[in-house]
């Protein structure tokens, strides 16, 4: 990946945004054992791949939350700061690997 601003103020999350992406990534984490433990009871290839696209939207939604929020106050915060096109490249570049 590029390199990427890291020195602009950052909006501490609130409890409630951490643990909803916490919560998230946990219930990710569980759909991943049991990938995992289809694989090993050798499970129809079909019944894996299902669920490999189920973590994929998963993990699609997080990322746009994520996203969502970094627009709406990072960005946000670094357009009124007058550094708005240097986050907003930033943003441009990190949404190009998403398309990969």
């Amino acid at each position: 990946m590029g390199e990427y601003l890291h020195d602009h103020p950052v909006t501490p999350r609130t409890e409630d945004e951490k643990k909803a992406i916490i919560n998230r990534l946990k219930r990710i984490e569980g759909q991943v054992r049991g990938i995992q433990k289809m694989v090993e009871d050798d499970r129809y290839c079909i019944d894996i791949l299902v669920q490999i696209n189920a973590i994929n939207a998963a993990l699609n939604k997080v990322g746009l939350a994520v996203g969502e929020r970094h627009m709406k106050h990072c960005v946000s915060h670094a357009v009124q700061s007058g550094e708005g096109n240097a986050a907003i490249e930033e943003l441009i570049d990190v949404m190009k690997h998403f398309s990969k």
